[in-house]
């Protein structure tokens, strides 16, 4: 028997005939007004903002809303599958933890309060290079839960084989390489309040922590932490690596390899020659090329020239159970989510992030059956309308 995600409508509906609402609101396109009023002005703006005028993040929106969907009557939809499988492993929702770094900024529990509501769902939760939390302490929190481990690339060869040894031994099974942000981009609502948390010492855990790397300095980060900082921002921003250099990952990870960042056809084809394990489509949420294409926009075409060679992933602008359902019609595998639990974290520590995600999947289940499908495979883009 599935899980039936829909059924978390049922719980609160009966928590509030008993007084209790939920802790924020269950439309995580509402959730970043409130926890606007939660967060400081500059840990707010780090979630929140994008690169330069914001257009390709208000882009990712506008190409979701561009996609109708167009339910089925009479087909049976009462009892429902939301199960798929990613990289071999079968999870129970097509909804990822995304990686997303220095959640410290936003609640003191950060990775480990993520770590904890993404095992208790199921979902592979994903940590990122520039965590607040160390990757055995991030593990540890996560416990039997799926984990994949992200990678901003560091220039120094031993220090990301230590990186890349240490994630392993912790059980993270899946590698995601990051692509498109090798350094940052222009973001006008970061530089206008002079606010970069790297610089306090945040999301610096998995370096600070690393063997090799506290071996590279005169003094460790306890003792001298603006030099430890200096060094780690400089170590994982400012080369952008090429193709040919994917071999060295080979190398020290054999588990299965992910390319976020993918948005040209070109990429796509060229990673799966290179025989990479899967790809996200995405813009990291419009945050580093400002007037780039749509995440969304570029999905069909890759997912039709490559989705038989690797898995297609998504990720960009999902905030509700139709955007889940539009991507996996025009081709992903599953999706990454982002900004909303990341809210729901600001609003509740691990139970913020438990709601918002089981909120995503309870709204995911319901329109799945009430479009007229009953698994995910069903779903194709014969279900959509292009408006």
């Amino acid at each position: 028997m599935t899980e039936r995600f829909g059924s978390y409508q049922n719980e609160i509906y009966l928590q509030g005939f008993g007084g209790t609402l939920p802790l924020c609101s269950t439309d995580a396109t509402k959730l970043e007004d409130s926890a606007k009023e939660l967060l400081g002005p500059g840990p707010f703006s780090y979630v929140a903002g994008a690169a330069g005028s914001g257009a390709t993040a208000r882009a990712n929106r506008a190409a979701f809303d561009s996609w109708r969907i167009v339910p089925r009557m009479l087909t049976g939809a009462t009892e429902r599958d939301l199960s798929t499988t990613v990289l071999g492993t079968k999870l129970p929702g097509p909804v990822l933890v995304a990686p997303v770094g220095v959640q410290s900024i936003v609640h003191p529990e950060a990775e480990k309060a993520t770590a904890r509501a993404a095992a208790s769902l199921g979902l592979p939760f994903i940590l990122s290079t520039a965590s607040s939390t160390s990757i055995e302490d991030a593990a540890e929190a996560n416990g039997d839960g799926p984990r994949w481990f992200q990678l901003y690339w560091p220039s120094d060869h031993d220090v990301c084989a230590s990186i890349l040894t240490r994630a392993k031994a912790a059980g993270f099974t899946t590698l995601v390489l990051t692509l498109d942000t090798w350094t940052l981009a222009w973001r006008p609502s970061d530089l206008d309040q002079a606010y970069l948390p790297f610089l306090q010492g945040e999301g610096c855990a998995v370096g600070f922590s690393d063997p090799v790397f506290r071996g590279l300095l005169e003094k460790t980060p306890e003792e001298d932490q603006p030099s430890a900082i200096l060094r780690w921002i400089g170590m994982v921003t400012g080369t952008d690596h090429t193709w040919d250099q994917l071999s060295f990952l080979r190398e020290h990870w054999d588990g299965p390899i992910v390319l976020k960042g993918i948005q040209h056809i070109d990429d796509a084809r060229r990673a799966a020659d290179e025989g990479v394990d899967g790809i996200v489509v995405s813009n990291h949420g419009g945050r580093q090329v400002d007037g780039a294409i749509a995440s969304l926009d570029a999905l069909p075409e890759i997912a039709a020239a490559v989705g038989d060679q690797l898995d297609v992933l998504f990720d960009s602008g999902i905030r509700t159970g139709a955007d889940v359902l539009k991507a996996i019609a025009l081709g992903a595998k599953a999706v990454l989510v982002g900004r909303p639990w990341v809210y729901g974290l600001a609003h509740g520590g691990e139970a913020g992030v438990r709601h918002v995600l089981r909120s995503l999947l309870a709204d995911t289940d319901l329109t799945l059956g009430l479009s007229g499908h009953r698994s995910l495979a069903e779903l194709t883009p014969d279900d959509l309308r292009r408006v």
